[in-house]
C-alpha cells in the first residue's frame, strides 16, 4: 500500500523551527506547485498560526485559510484542534466548539486533526461530533509520552474509545520526539490489529529517530506520516518530505510523489527561511535529552526566551531537571500545549523564586482543580494542598460546568466584528484579539518588521545593544539582553559576554548632568533608587499586566491577589506581601513587566 504524506511545511514546520512566523505571503507563489505534488493533505492551519497570525503577523487567520483553500483547490487542507481548548488555551463551551468547527468547515477545512492534552477523551466528544456533522474527516490524536502509567494498552484502549467515537483515523501525535524503533514496531502492530480505520503517525525529528520510525511504522501497518519539505525539516521539526519519498520508493509503499518536484519547492522554501532568520533559535536542533526530559522542542524555545529575558539562562540545565519532577507531582501530563506550559512555566517559577511552589500560576491551580480533565497519573497531595487548599475537585466532564458564550461574545465585541469568524477570533483570544479587530477597523495594522539581508544573503543587524569593548589589550563581544529594575541602589543588566550569560549589576555613586541641563538640578542618571520595602508587590518573571485588581486606598490582607501576569501564555496572581493599604501602582493592564520592579506599594 502506497504510503500517505501530510506536508507540515505550511504550520508546524514553521512553528517548530521560526516561531510560526511564516506570512501567507510567503506561502501563496508556492501553492500551484504544492498542488500538482498529490500529497495526502498539507497541515496548514491551527495550532499556534491563530495566535501568531494575530499577535505578529497582523493577518486575519480566516483570510489565511480561504486564500490557501482557493489556492489549493486539489488537495486536502489538514488542521490542528486542541479538542475543548480550539486554538486557545483554556476550555471553550460547546457552543463555540460547534460555531468554530463550522467556520472552520464551510471556509475550507478538510481534516481536523483532534487531540486533548490529558488524552481525556470527554474533551474530544463535542469536536468529534461536530467534524462529523460538517461532513469532514475527524482524525483522533493520541498525545505520546512516557511514564509509569503511559502504556501500550493504555494507547490502544484510547485509540479504540476515538474511533468508537467517531474518528475515521487515528494519529499517534509524538508531539516531543520520544517514540524509539523498537517501541513505534510495538504500538503500531497493536493499533493496526485492533482498529478498523487508518493509523497515522506524527513525529518529531528533536532526538534523531523519527525518520526510522517513521519507517518502522508504515512497514508495520500505519498509513501515513508526517513530513516537512526539506528546507523546514529536522531538528524540532519532522523528517524532511524528499527524504522519506526517496525511501519508499521502489518499495511496495512507494508514495508515487514526484522527488524532483518536490526539490523545486524545497529550493523555494530555502530562500524563504532567510526572511526570518531573527526567529531562528539554537535549541530547535538535534537534541537528544529529549529522551530524558521529554520536553518538545518548542517548549525549549519558549524556556530559552525567558530565561534570556531573566539574564538566568544559565540555568536552564536546572529547569529541565525541574520539569520531571514538576509533571510528576501533577500526574504525568503529557507535555502538549497546554500542558507543556503549565509544566514548563512552573518548573521555571519553582527554579528562579528558589522555593518550589512559592508562586504557583492560576493555570496550575485550574489543573489542580480538574478543569483542564483527569489526569492518568496520582498527583500529589501536597502540592495539591499548597495550590487550592481544600477546594473542591471536579470530576465531570469540565466544559459541562460553562454556560454558551456566542451570545455574549457577539455583544461584547459588537460592531468589530463583521462576521462570525471575527467573533471566534475574539473568543480565543480576548485582549489580542479585540485589539487586532480594532487595528484593522482604524487601518493601523502592522505586523512586526523583519530584519533585513545584504545582498549577498546575510544578515544585516544593526543593534545598538550589540558591539565590542577592549580592556587591558582583550576585546569582548558584548551583546545587552535585558535590563532589570533596581534593587538597594543597584541596577541589574542582563548580557552576553563572548555568548555566555553574565549579570551586571550597576551602582550609580554620582548624578552627572548635560551642559543643557545644568541649572534645571535635573540629572541624567536620576536619584538611586530607594532599597526594597517589605510591601513592594514584584513578579518572580517577565510579563505582562492583565489585570490589577486593586485601587489606592484598598485594604488588603498578606497573600491577597493584587495583580494578574502572563508570561509564557501562563497567568500567575501576584499576591500582597504584607497587610496594610494600597498606596500607590505604578502599572496598569497591557504594561511588560520584569523581576524586582515595584509594582505595587502596600504600607
Amino acid at each position: 500500500m502506497a504510503v500517505k504524506i501530510t506536508d507540515t511545511v505550511l504550520r508546524d514546520a514553521h512553528q517548530s523551527l521560526i516561531a510560526t512566523r511564516m506570512r501567507t505571503e510567503d506561502m501563496l507563489p508556492i501553492c500551484e506547485q504544492l498542488d500538482k505534488i498529490g500529497y495526502w493533505s498539507l497541515e496548514m492551519w491551527g495550532g499556534a498560526t491563530f495566535d501568531a497570525c494575530i499577535r505578529f503577523l497582523k493577518e486575519d487567520p480566516w483570510e489565511r485559510l480561504r486564500k490557501l483553500r482557493e489556492a489549493l483547490p486539489n488537495t486536502r487542507l489538514q488542521m490542528l484542534l486542541r479538542g475543548q481548548n480550539l486554538l486557545g488555551y483554556r476550555h471553550y463551551a460547546d457552543d463555540v466548539v460547534r460555531a468554530f468547527i463550522d467556520r472552520a468547515a464551510d471556509n475550507g477545512m478538510d481534516i481536523f486533526r483532534i487531540f486533548d492534552a490529558m488524552n481525556d477523551t470527554r474533551n474530544l466528544e463535542v469536536s468529534i461530533e461536530s467534524v462529523n456533522k460538517a461532513n469532514k474527516h475527524a482524525q483522533g490524536a493520541i498525545c505520546y509520552t512516557t511514564s509509569p502509567v503511559h502504556t501500550t494498552e493504555y494507547f490502544v484502549s484510547l485509540a479504540r474509545q476515538m474511533q468508537d467515537m467517531g474518528c475515521h483515523s487515528i494519529a499517534i501525535k509524538d508531539m516531543a520526539g520520544l517514540l524509539t524503533p523498537a517501541v513505534t514496531t510495538q504500538l503500531v502492530t497493536a493499533l493496526v490489529e485492533v482498529l478498523e480505520v487508518p493509523v497515522f503517525l506524527h513525529s518529531h525529528a528533536t532526538s534523531g529517530l523519527a525518520s526510522i520510525c517513521q519507517y518502522q511504522a508504515v512497514e508495520c501497518g500505519a498509513a501515513g506520516i508526517d513530513t516537512a519539505i526539506s528546507a523546514f525539516s529536522g531538528g524540532t521539526s519532522h523528517p524532511p518530505t524528499e527524504s522519506m519519498v526517496a525511501a519508499f520508493a521502489r518499495t511496495p509503499h512507494d508514495s508515487g510523489l514526484d522527488l524532483e518536484a518536490l526539490q523545486k519547492i524545497g529550493f523555494y522554501f530555502r530562500e524563504v527561511r532567510k526572511k526570518y532568520h531573527q526567529f531562528e533559535s539554537e535549541f530547535t536542533g538535534l537534541d537528544t535529552r529529549v529522551q530524558v526530559n521529554q520536553v518538545p522542542g518548542g517548549m525549549i524555545s519558549n524556556l530559552s526566551n525567558q530565561l534570556k529575558e531573566q539574564g538566568a539562562l544559565s540555568r536552564m540545565n536546572e529547569v529541565l531537571e525541574e520539569i520531571p519532577r514538576v509533571r510528576k507531582e501533577l500526574g504525568y501530563p503529557p507535555l502538549v500545549t497546554p500542558t507543556s506550559q503549565i509544566v514548563g512555566t512552573q518548573a521555571v517559577l519553582n527554579v528562579l523564586t528558589g522555593e518550589r511552589y512559592k508562586t504557583i500560576t492560576n493555570e496550575v491551580k485550574l489543573y489542580l482543580q480538574g478543569r483542564y480533565g483527569k489526569a492518568l497519573g496520582e498527583i500529589s497531595p501536597q502540592v495539591r494542598h499548597m495550590a487550592i487548599g481544600n477546594e473542591e475537585v471536579i470530576d465531570c466532564r469540565p466544559a459541562d460546568l460553562l454556560e454558551d458564550e456566542m451570545a455574549n461574545l457577539r455583544k461584547e465585541i459588537g460592531l468589530l466584528a463583521r462576521n462570525e469568524e471575527d467573533v471566534l477570533t475574539y473568543a480565543m483570544f480576548p485582549d489580542l484579539g479585540h485589539d487586532f479587530l480594532e487595528q484593522r477597523s482604524n487601518g493601523t495594522l502592522v505586523p512586526e518588521p523583519l530584519e533585513p539581508i545584504d545582498a549577498n544573503g546575510n544578515n544585516k543587524q544593526h543593534i545598538t545593544t550589540d558591539f565590542n569593548i577592549t580592556m587591558h589589550g582583550e576585546t569582548y563581544h558584548i551583546q545587552l539582553t535585558g535590563k532589570g529594575y533596581a534593587t538597594s541602589h543597584r541596577i541589574p543588566y542582563y548580557l552576553s559576554v563572548d555568548g555566555v550569560p553574565e549579570e551586571l549589576l550597576v551602582e550609580p555613586l554620582n548624578e552627572i548632568q548635560t551642559e543643557e541641563e545644568a541649572g534645571t538640578g535635573r540629572a541624567v542618571s536620576g536619584k538611586p533608587p530607594r532599597a526594597r520595602k517589605p510591601g513592594d508587590v514584584t513578579t518572580s518573571m517577565p510579563g505582562t499586566i492583565v489585570e490589577v485588581l486593586v485601587e489606592v486606598g484598598d485594604k488588603v490582607k498578606a497573600g491577597a491577589p493584587v495583580l494578574i501576569t502572563e508570561a509564557m501564555k501562563m497567568e500567575t496572581e501576584i499576591q500582597a506581601p504584607v497587610s496594610g493599604e494600597v498606596v500607590a501602582i505604578y502599572v496598569s493592564k497591557g504594561e511588560s513587566v520584569t523581576p524586582d520592579e515595584t509594582l505595587i506599594e502596600i504600607q
